[in-house]
């Protein structure tokens, strides 16, 4: 296969992976009405009254296939999700907000969430949809902080290069939902989330910040965290003077696992970046492609991940392995990006500019990196799909491609190389796919 030839057959196989993890397609998999029941997966439970909430960017479309299943069993709704992900739905309003920074419209949707929570009662079923960017989407400042004080400790721990699991730690912190407090304000009804995960590896506490399940971190945590990426001198004093209130006992901290609380909480994920992955394996497969999924945990700084990605890509060519050619390697999971430029884009947009200087004249190798739910970073791109002319397209689109990198540029670099993958919102997100697809060897 030539470049363009490989190029059409990975966007059909990145088409098919993001179709799987469609959002309304997980919720229908698990959720199911069964007389006074609801049920999910193979449990059942009591549901005298059924009240929908949630947050992310699937939010809106997972509501939309709750109503679908149960119709009339919801009696009122109310989901978060980010601009462009809106859906009409019947008996559960959908209202969008600002992602990855918070806004005031999330914080009105969060106050109304948390006052539908609060009015649920015992034999109650609250069903909570979370999604990736449900943390941003859902904000409920703490005592003693305001919007504009997380937005700002948001935007610096975004900057920082610092993992989820560690923005998290900070965010439950300062929030009055997150890191398992939605459901202690359920309490005594019953909660029920399907979770459409974002995060490798699926740690419950992590994804949107776990609003419905038992945290781990503590203050302590979200001050090293703080401590760690150099953001405790600069966050906002307001921050500083509520972790420090929680360091010493004056905060409520966020329950624990053990928490009786817990009894009548079920947390069931229903899509993940294993369930895209698989579905490219066996679209690759069917497209002639000898495919191995390398991990399901991807992480790290994306430009170094995109040069791991590259000289993958060149034992592939060189010497068919891990896998003979025609070959597909799949990995799935969310990179990082320590940001020192002034430029623009993303991370999926980073590794891949990254990943092209390394595969530059390989005329038969491409390499995608896309996230899944159509946006990545600041910007109107997925991500990005390059191959061995890239790097040649873009000095002759009048861009330096390594300068490019070394100032967070990738958006002008793949677009001078007509790289961008612009796919819009997909209303699904469970994190990002890598693909690297070698064509058969010439006779």
């Amino acid at each position: 296969m030539e470049a363009e030839e490989l190029r059409q057959a990975v966007t059909q196989i990145v088409q098919e992976a993001i179709a799987s993890v469609n959002p309304g397609v997980c919720v229908k998999r698990v959720l199911a009405k069964a007389g006074e029941q609801v049920r999910v997966g193979a449990r059942g439970f009591p549901a005298r009254r059924v009240v929908v909430v949630g947050c992310g960017k699937a939010a809106g479309t997972m509501a939309r296939a709750i109503e679908a299943v149960l119709g009339e069993r919801v009696e009122a709704g109310l989901v978060v999700t980010a601009d462009g992900y809106g859906v009409e739905c019947e008996r559960i309003e959908v209202v969008e907000a600002s992602h990855p920074v918070p806004d005031s419209r999330g914080v009105e949707a969060a106050h109304r969430i948390a006052a539908l929570v609060d009015a649920a009662e015992e034999g109650d079923l609250v069903l909570v949809v979370i999604s990736g960017g449900g943390s941003a989407l859902l904000t409920l400042p703490a005592d003693g902080l305001t919007l504009d004080h997380l937005r700002e400790t948001n935007e610096l721990l975004l900057r920082s290069g610092a993992p989820i699991q560690a923005v998290n730690a900070v965010r439950k912190h300062l929030d009055q939902l997150k890191g398992g407090q939605l459901a202690r304000r359920a309490a005594p009804a019953q909660v029920v989330s399907l979770i459409l995960s974002d995060v490798p590896g699926d740690p419950l506490h992590v994804i949107a910040s776990g609003p419905t399940v038992p945290d781990p971190t503590t203050f302590l945590d979200a001050h090293r965290v703080l401590q760690n990426y150099r953001l405790w001198e600069i966050v906002p004093e307001a921050v500083r003077v509520r972790i420090a209130q929680g360091l010493a006992g004056e905060a409520p901290e966020t329950p624990k696992p053990g928490d009786p609380l817990f009894h009548t909480v079920h947390n069931a994920i229903v899509g993940s970046g294993v369930t895209a992955a698989e579905a490219a394996l066996k679209a690759g497969e069917r497209s002639g492609f000898t495919g191995l999924i390398l991990t399901t945990e991807l992480c790290g700084e994306a430009r170094e991940v995109g040069q791991v990605v590259a000289s993958l890509a060149r034992e592939v060519v060189r010497r068919e392995r891990p896998v003979p050619r025609p070959g597909l390697l799949i990995f799935a999971g969310e990179t990082t990006v320590t940001v020192t430029g002034s430029g623009r884009g993303g991370r999926n947009q980073e590794a891949a500019l990254a990943a092209a200087l390394g595969i530059a004249e390989f005329k038969d190798v491409v390499v995608c990196f896309v996230g899944t739910d159509g946006r990545d970073g600041p910007t109107d791109a997925a991500g990005g799909l390059v191959d061995g002319g890239s790097m040649g397209r873009m000095v002759a689109g009048g861009v330096d491609p390594r300068a490019a990198l070394l100032n967070n540029d990738a958006y002008a670099a793949l677009s001078a190389s007509g790289d961008l993958v612009i796919t819009g919102p997909t209303g699904t997100n469970v994190a990002d796919l890598c693909l690297v697809a070698v064509g058969a060897r010439s006779p």
